[in-house]
């Protein structure tokens, strides 16, 4: 959209103030206040762009904790949009942790106490029957993504009933940050099928539905019900499914991927900037991904949707499917799944490891832990997904530096609290050459008159991007090949290829326009496999017109015809 244009409102007055898509605050000319009906709404002295971000940063500085510093955000965004949405690309480094991880999880926490209202749906189950008319009631009509939750599995804080609202719009507004998405093209929306965090349930202060979890057909049914209202208010829109319970995430992307355009961010967004965190490492050990051994420890939907991808990558390097498997090893709660594992889901299954591949292993009992595996099987790459503050001790990350020359550690957990290891830790205890992400935002680190630079493995490297890419083209699905082609040219802009001490992600301030690049690889990818109607040559400039920069425009009055 053209950072000039001038949108005709019907409404006047306090009516445009209300919406926050509309509202320019102070920033409203003389010339708008005139035609709109503003004057004495407004202090009369006229702000401009650069005096109000001046204003909010002075006012978002003195909140003293993240979570203050968040509410002001909210505030902000549910008064005048275009504003925070200008303010925020400006402080992208410094805001993002509190949009998003680690803070938007402190947020999920106290919702129903901090509630702040917002653009989006709350469905909830005992509204079933009338999905459709809910849908009618959000007045925005060229709704181009919704993020949704049903908030079972928010971060690594488990069940939030509602509070899983906070992960949608989080998550929306790095759509319209870093993808380009106009903010009036986004939905958000919160599945309300009750929550099992008995904390909530005796909480008075709870605005969610106060009763348990629906399962079974009663949930599934609520969940095709809200498919089809969704596709006749928006029939192209673009689902990115957030945050779902390990058993309901990959039956519901598996069920609905093929006729509606959605993916599950959880399961592939994840995988994809985990692999492309793995491209930029191999390429500073200047190895191939057929030479590695990978341990994931936590087999959860993102555990098994990296395994998935990782399959797909070696496959795709040559691999045969069998000799790819033996090359991932899937640790759950009850240790590596293996052979005789009890209680192994089918997602989990593919990566069970046969009694061939471990009979020379050293073993003391049935249960093969993450020590276990990692003293047996030698790992080159090490991940962590399973929400296990500290799993990654001392010893195990030791064992492994014994076997490899530079171990690939990622303790991708978040919030912070949930994390495997510390950065520091695994470079202390491998005396430097570790290589590092992480799932939530850490400091640098010095080790050794050294400063280290630690890239958060934050899906906002992936979704944005791929989001954009699907839209552009008009895709008819988004399928792994779009996420693999991602994660390739995620890789290729790590400044770790430079700096041996790098960040292996691109620093924040450039993710908008990598986002465009990823965009650029996924559309093609789509006219490569045939999911979509657009030709190459029409790919760049598809995206350009999809992308909207923050900015105020000109507001009119449009006067109603006799």
């Amino acid at each position: 959209m053209a950072k000039h244009e001038v949108i005709h409102l019907t409404k006047r007055g306090a009516e445009v103030l209300s919406r926050s898509l509309f509202n320019k605050g102070t920033a409203f000319t003389l010339e708008e206040r005139d035609a709109l009906g503003l004057h004495g709404l407004l202090p009369p002295k006229v702000s401009s762009l650069e005096d109000q971000i001046k204003r909010t940063y002075l006012n978002y500085s003195e909140k003293r904790t993240p979570l203050e510093k968040y509410q002001a955000l909210m505030a902000l965004m549910g008064r005048n949009e275009l504003l925070f949405y200008q303010f925020t690309l400006r402080y992208a480094q410094e805001i993002l942790p509190i949009i998003y991880t680690p803070t938007v999880g402190e947020a999920a926490l106290h919702y129903s106490r901090i509630y702040f209202h917002q653009r989006g749906l709350y469905i909830s189950y005992p509204l079933k029957d009338r999905l459709h008319e809910i849908l009618e009631n959000y007045s925005l009509e060229q709704v181009e993504v919704i993020v949704v939750t049903d908030g079972e599995r928010i971060l690594g804080l488990g069940d939030q009933g509602i509070g899983g609202m906070t992960i949608p719009i989080g998550k929306l507004a790095l759509y319209t940050l870093f993808g380009g998405i106009h903010p009036a093209r986004t939905l958000p929306i919160i599945l309300d099928v009750g929550t099992n965090n008995q904390e909530l349930l005796k909480d008075e202060l709870y605005l969610g539905w106060n009763h348990p979890r629906i399962i079974g057909k009663e949930y599934d049914d609520f969940i095709e019900g809200f498919v089809e209202a969704v596709k006749r208010r928006y029939p192209k829109v673009l689902v990115q499914w957030e945050d779902f319970g390990r058993g309901n995430a990959r039956r519901i992307l598996e069920k609905f991927r093929g006729t509606l355009l959605s993916f599950n961010d959880d399961i592939q967004g994840t995988a994809a900037v985990t692999l492309g965190a793995i491209y930029a490492a191999l390429q500073v050990k200047k190895e191939t991904l057929g030479q590695q051994k990978i341990v994931i420890f936590g087999a959860g939907s993102a555990g098994t949707g990296i395994a998935d991808m990782l399959l797909l990558a070696l496959q795709e390097e040559g691999l045969e499917k069998e000799e790819a498997l033996h090359r991932i090893f899937l640790i759950d709660q009850d240790g590596l799944i293996h052979f005789s594992s009890k209680q192994v889901s089918a997602s989990q299954r593919l990566y069970s490891q046969g009694q061939a591949a471990l009979e020379n292993w050293d073993l003391k009992a049935e249960d093969i832990s993450l020590f276990d595996t990692v003293k047996n099987a030698h790992p080159t790459i090490l991940i962590g997904t399973s929400a296990v503050p500290g799993a990654f001790n001392k010893g195990v990350v030791q064992e492994m530096a014994k076997h490899v020359k530079r171990p690939v550690l990622f303790p991708l957990s978040n919030p912070t609290s949930r994390v495997e290891c510390t950065p520091e830790e695994a470079l202390l205890w491998t005396d430097g050459r570790a290589i590092i992400a992480t799932g939530s935002p850490f400091p640098d680190v010095e080790y050794k008159h050294r400063k280290y630079k630690i890239g958060q493995c934050n899906n906002v490297y992936i979704f944005p991007g791929v989001g954009l890419g699907a839209l552009a083209v008009r895709a008819k699905q988004i399928t792994e090949g779009m996420f693999l082609d991602a994660a390739k040219t995620l890789a290729s802009f790590s400044p770790a290829l430079k700096d041996p001490t790098g960040s292996l992600f691109p620093d924040i301030e450039e993710v908008r326009w990598v986002s465009r690049q990823i965009a650029l690889s996924v559309a093609k990818r789509a006219c490569q496999e045939g999911v979509t109607d657009c030709a190459v040559e029409d790919i760049e400039s598809a995206i350009e017109n999809e992308i909207w920069e923050p900015h105020y425009p000109r507001f009119a009055i449009r006067i109603p015809h006799a």
